[in-house]
């Protein structure tokens, strides 16, 4: 996965436990605007959350967050 990607998704995560606590969920989803504007970006996302790490469709943030530090 790209750094910027990885970046962006902490971001989120840090923003998202910041405001709504450590039980928040997420999907890879949130790391993207309601447009596809970006789909290879996308598919990278969805291919480390589905592929590579078999998660559910929501996941706790602070989960995410681990798997990336």
């Amino acid at each position: 996965m790209r750094e910027s990607l990885k970046r962006k998704i902490i971001e989120v995560c840090d923003k998202k436990i910041l405001t709504k606590g450590a039980n928040v969920g997420v999907s890879f989803y949130a790391f993207f605007a309601n447009k596809n504007d970006d789909p290879e970006l996308l598919m990278e996302a969805a291919h480390w959350w589905i592929m590579v790490h078999k998660l559910d469709h929501f996941e706790k943030a602070v989960k995410i967050k681990s798997l990336l530090i």
